[in-house]
């Protein structure tokens, strides 16, 4: 499998649409797309993939998914579920409506890569700047820190 880097992709208009229709306020999932144009680009993922072989699915795609899916507290299955099904995870991926997801083992085998050395320290570090820059570190932190009901 190779990486392939989409530029950062546009969210395609019909699905923009129904996503505004069916949640004027919008959602977590939608929030974090437009608060961060999406969290991640496939261009953070460079060093990971062989430059050739077979197209992979976009792994920005696929690491918003795992940040999505440790947020709702999904399994695999539901997370891969819920990018095949729900309007607002499309959005959040920049998917077409038509877009069919993808095998629930994708997400197992985007985590044992993320696993090696020390990538997942690397990302994360990357994840908060960029939310940082978004301003958006702060509200997060006090959050976080309120007990729940």
């Amino acid at each position: 499998m190779s990486l392939q880097p989409r530029p950062g992709a546009e969210i395609p208009a019909l699905t923009v649409r129904v996503a505004r229709a069916s949640n004027p306020h919008g959602t977590a999932e939608m929030w974090i797309r437009d608060r961060l144009d999406g969290l991640f680009s496939d261009e953070d993922f460079t060093a990971w993939y062989p430059r050739d072989g077979r197209p992979g699915l976009s792994p920005a795609q696929l690491a918003t998914v795992c940040v999505l899916q440790y947020a709702l507290n999904l399994s695999d299955r539901h997370a891969a579920e819920a990018v095949r099904c729900r309007i607002d995870f499309k959005y959040a991926l920049g998917l077409e409506l038509e877009d069919p997801g993808f095998h629930h083992s994708v997400l197992s085998d985007f985590r044992d890569r993320l696993a090696e050395g020390d990538r997942a320290d690397r990302l994360l570090g990357l994840a908060l700047t960029r939310i940082r820059r978004a301003g958006l570190l702060k509200g997060l932190a006090a959050r976080a820190s309120r007990p729940f009901p």
